[in-house]
């Protein structure tokens, strides 16, 4: 708790799905735990489920659709798509909502005499504003390493993947080409601007890029093994770890699923985290037609029985909706998933060699970063063919060095204890 005793009410600003929810909730469940009053605002979507982990809950527009329907179905599909992917989720989801949002966020940090800090995600773009009409104290979070755009360790763009190998030969190219992006976005974020001008607020620099930093402190939540410190970071930076939440201590696994896992070999594990279980088209057929061509149990995340294949799922194959990635992933031979942030830390904790399919946004620069510490391989998911499938998992299977590599990762990622880490920083703003 605070030196002078007095819990401190926090307020955790996020937007998007459980990879941008879940290190929001274990942040804030910490500080409650720590004596503070911490809050999320995000979107109603998540209302029962955060309510139901103990934590204040305030709506926070625009709403998401329900995971099961059409309408998410396809939101998820522009969203991942590789090229239109950041376009469509700035410039249809995110802006055109900016006063609703910027009004229930101030709502949030208002209500109840007042927040005595805001932690802030990078999607929400107007955190920055509320921050500077209130004066509240604000830190910023960025959850993987492509949120720095950093010249000196290049992203991998989901545009277009191969031109991280031209930004790679030189910072002053990555600058170069990383200008033009910024030049590219700023007409996306002009409507940004012209409501911090009805505020009486300056014109900031690029909410997608400069802009999203607090100058107070920004927390790095993800692994160093994932991304380092770079000259261009903001200076005030700190690169915590993962701060990991699964809802592993909410119900109970199902027992059939407890005994699959102990009647047999370790299981290649197939998952799409939360979101892409909704685009999934062949993932999961593909994905139980090559098990059984190596001869492996496998077990399947589904998110939804429409993702099942039509026949009968063959012995040693077993499917569920959802398992939490901390009971199941490190229980697997191979963890196969999408690359997502969240998803890739559980599957760095793990210690178990994986084969990472991305689609877009940051998972193509998690899977290059996960293949260049040595604890799996990558493969696009227009490439996601029985054949390669065989191929990738034969190699993550037979090659010791994978098995080796993740194991020793697996280890430093549990020893850095994210969560920990960004609370003790959390807490040396609030003292000050």
């Amino acid at each position: 708790m605070s030196q002078s005793g007095r819990k401190k009410r926090v307020v955790f600003f996020t937007w998007g799905s459980f990879g941008d929810l879940h290190p929001h909730m274990a942040l804030a469940l910490e500080l409650q735990a720590r004596g503070h009053r911490p809050l999320i605002a995000t979107s109603p979507l998540y209302r029962e489920k955060v309510e139901a982990a103990g934590i204040a809950f305030r709506p926070v527009r625009p709403d998401l659709p329900p995971p099961d329907g059409e309408a998410s179905a396809e939101l998820i599909r522009r969203v991942s798509h590789g090229r239109g992917g950041p376009g469509y989720l700035f410039r249809e989801l995110i802006v055109p909502h900016l006063r609703e949002t910027y009004a229930d966020a101030l709502a949030a940090v208002s209500e109840d005499g007042g927040a005595d800090l805001l932690v802030s995600h990078q999607l929400p773009l107007t955190s920055p504003l509320i921050a500077e009409k209130t004066g509240v104290k604000w830190v910023s979070s960025v959850l993987f390493p492509i949120a720095f755009a950093s010249a000196y360790d290049p992203p991998t763009p989901p545009q277009l993947p191969a031109l991280r190998r031209l930004t790679a030969t030189h910072p002053f190219v990555a600058r170069t080409l990383m200008g033009l992006g910024k030049w590219t976005t700023k007409s996306w974020v002009e409507p940004v601007q012209r409501l911090r001008k009805e505020l009486g607020l300056p014109r900031s620099r690029n909410p997608i890029f400069e802009g999203q930093h607090s100058p107070t402190l920004v927390l790095a939540l993800f692994s160093k093994l994932l991304a380092q410190m770079q000259p261009d970071f903001p200076p005030n930076t700190i690169i915590t770890g993962f701060p990991f939440y699964d809802r592993k201590d909410e119900r109970p696994p199902p027992p059939e699923l407890l005994r699959f896992l102990d009647e047999g070999e370790p299981p290649v594990l197939f998952t799409l985290g939360s979101s892409l279980v909704w685009a999934a088209k062949d993932f999961y057929r593909v994905s139980v037609e090559a098990a059984q061509k190596l001869g492996r149990r496998a077990l399947l995340l589904t998110g939804d029985k429409r993702n099942l294949p039509q026949t009968d799922l063959p012995d040693g194959i077993a499917a569920f909706d959802y398992a939490p990635h901390s009971l199941v992933m490190p229980r697997a031979c191979v963890n196969v998933h999408q690359g997502g942030v969240g998803t890739t830390g559980q599957a760095l904790r793990a210690g178990r060699p994986m084969l990472v399919v991305p689609h877009g946004q940051d998972q193509p620069d998690n899977a290059r970063r996960c293949v260049r510490i040595g604890v799996g391989r990558a493969l696009s998911p227009a490439r996601y063919t029985v054949r390669r499938v065989v191929g990738e998992l034969s190699e993550l299977l037979h090659n010791p060095a994978y098995r080796e590599q993740a194991a020793e990762v697996g280890q430093r990622v549990r020893e850095e204890n994210g969560t920990k880490t960004a609370c003790d920083a959390i807490e040396r703003v609030l003292r000050v």
